[in-house]
Parts: C-alpha cells; sequence; structure tokens
C-alpha cells in the first residue's frame, strides 16, 4: 500500500527507521506502550491519525524527529 492509495497524502517511515536502528516492532512496542497491532498498522500506512503522545514516544524511542518518521508527498 503506497501514497497513492492515502488520501492523506502522508507516509509513514516507522518500517525503514525500525530497520536502520536494528530495533523489531516488539521492542519498539514494549519501550512506547502502544500494541504490536496498532504499530503496524502505522508502519503499513493503514493509520487515519496518530495521538500526539504516541508520536512523540515513538520518536523518542528511535531518536528521531516527526520529520522524519513522518512525510508528506504530493498527491
Amino acid at each position: 500500500m503506497g501514497i497513492e492509495d492515502d488520501a492523506t497524502g502522508v507516509h509513514c517511515r516507522l518500517d525503514a527507521l525500525l530497520e536502520e536502528r536494528g530495533m523489531t516492532l516488539t521492542r519498539l512496542s514494549e519501550l512506547v506502550g502502544v500494541s504490536i497491532v496498532n504499530l503496524s498498522v502505522l508502519k503499513n500506512d493503514r493509520a487515519k491519525a496518530i495521538r500526539f503522545s504516541t508520536l512523540t514516544s515513538i520518536c523518542a524511542a528511535l531518536e528521531c524527529g516527526i520529520g522524519d518518521l513522518l512525510e508528506l508527498s504530493s498527491l
């Protein structure tokens, strides 16, 4: 599923960031306190929304900025 399938034009780079850091979705789930299922929805670009608290927790755990995690692509 890509940007073309998402009406918002927002792409989540969670998969790439996890790979770059050698971290599993399971470990991120433990660090952030969000279920693996919900993180998987985000990772696979199926999320329609994200709480700011979740966003900041993920960025803290991955030591990245919001712009590293989310990117806006042209439709």
